[in-house]
């Protein structure tokens, strides 16, 4: 397993540096890992972000909580699948129901907006959840994410993500992200 590590560090970074507008690579910095998920600093430019992102369940797929100085207090969310072949063109597949529940809590209703972006081998999921402060603090405390998103009407898809060292990801990334904003 040691041996392994380093390739599985290499595959979370190179995962984390998928964002969605425009295909752009941001330069990641700064890694930490914390249990199952890693916290980072996200560069381009000028322009700086702040990820907690857990990588470790699915070799194709993350889910992160992305904290963006001048709105350290309210994160997105967001999944990124790998695709296996860049796409040829940026656009929304489909916004359908999506349901976010942590162990035994509060199960989360909103939307899920999919996209692909051009140059981009991912798929992206953008969470919009009305009670998403709720869900943060529980993700705090919980041992698993559970995901379902209603890609029809009789075609759900489940996906679960660890929660182990996701407090201390997401406060590592939005201190940095305050800190930032105090540089500014």
């Amino acid at each position: 397993m040691p041996a392994r590590l380093p390739h599985l560090v290499a595959a979370l970074v190179g995962l984390a540096l998928a964002w969605p507008v425009a295909a752009v690579q941001f330069n990641v910095a700064e890694v930490e890992r914390h249990g199952a998920w890693q916290s980072m600093t996200l560069n381009l430019g000028e322009q700086r972000l702040y990820r907690a992102l857990e990588g470790n369940t699915y070799t194709d797929a993350h889910f992160s909580v992305t904290f963006t100085p001048g709105a350290c207090e309210a994160p997105w969310l967001e999944m990124r699948v790998d695709l296996g072949e860049r796409q040829a063109e940026s656009r929304l597949a489909n916004r359908v129901p999506a349901d976010l529940r942590v162990d035994e809590q509060t199960i989360h209703s909103g939307q899920a907006e999919f996209r692909t972006e051009r140059g981009d081998s991912g798929f992206y999921v953008q969470f919009d959840l009305p009670e998403q402060p709720l869900l943060l603090d529980e993700m705090r405390q919980g041992e698993l994410l559970r995901l379902r998103l209603m890609r029809g009407p009789d075609d759900p898809w489940f996906m679960v993500f660890a929660l182990d060292g996701a407090v201390e990801a997401m406060a590592r990334a939005r201190t940095a992200c305050r800190d930032q904003g105090y540089r500014s």
